[in-house]
């Protein structure tokens, strides 16, 4: 028996506990580690000395910014373990790695957001734009743990690698971290925010779940693959038309 269901009500599993606990611990890392550091950057401000003051003057910010320093690398060293070891080892989807499809999904975008088409890319898990804030995260990451542990003990790296290279680990830490805080504070949240597509916040990443309409309008790919359906029945669903779904599905 074949029946008309309308499914925009539905909403989705997408992320499990281990993520999102995973999010909120990096959350809080990353915004230690800001508040620290920037606040040592630009020490000139008055707003730099007061955060300082709080937190018990210059050297405990120093000490404080660098185990957290520390805890943001074992954070990392662990994420970077178990997705190798899922993807080898569970034959995890390889979901984040960067492809071709990338690039035309950014061109169909493109051509979507100036009216040339109807219909944005037809993106799987991850489209590009979050492909390209976790490269950007995790490889920003790992430079400025590597930097910041020359910093901390440039006598020893003195004493095996050029001088010179402690300069360069301090300007590429420091323009790294504000870097990624511009990044975090544009395009982050206001992708996750303020966007119009999710305003006033995209809760996924704190829940756990997503809602089947934003599924079939962001990753239409991964529904239809989870769903085991036609992408095309997919796409015609999200625009307007009813699913036909077997009796028992």
């Amino acid at each position: 028996m074949v029946t008309s269901e309308p499914k925009e009500s539905a909403r989705l599993r997408r992320f499990g506990t281990y993520r999102i606990v995973e999010h909120y611990f990096i959350m809080i890392t990353f915004s230690i580690l800001v508040l620290t550091g920037l606040s040592q950057k630009f020490h000139e401000f008055e707003l730099s000395n007061w955060i300082i003051i709080k937190l018990g003057g210059i050297d405990m910010a120093r000490l404080i910014h660098r185990y957290t320093g520390l805890v943001l690398a074992a954070a990392t060293a662990q994420h970077l373990a178990v997705a190798s070891i899922g993807l080898v080892f569970r034959k995890w989807p390889a979901s984040m790695v960067i492809n071709a499809k990338d690039f035309t999904d950014a061109i169909d975008n493109i051509k979507y957001y100036f009216g040339v088409t109807n219909s944005p890319a037809l993106c799987d898990r991850y489209d590009y734009k979050q492909k390209f804030e976790y490269w950007g995260v995790v490889v920003g990451g790992v430079l400025m743990i590597f930097t910041g542990l020359i910093l901390w003990f440039p006598t020893l790296v003195a004493r095996y690698l050029p001088g010179e290279l402690i300069p360069a680990a301090k300007a590429t830490h420091t323009n790294e971290a504000l870097l990624a805080f511009l990044v975090i504070i544009i395009w982050h949240i206001y992708n996750s925010i303020f966007s119009p597509e999710v305003f006033p916040l995209d809760t996924s990443i704190f829940t756990g779940g997503i809602s089947r309409e934003r599924m079939a309008h962001e990753h239409p790919v991964e529904l239809a693959r989870a769903e085991g359906k036609p992408l095309e029945e997919i796409i015609a669903g999200h625009h307007g038309e009813t699913y036909k779904i077997a009796e028992g599905d």
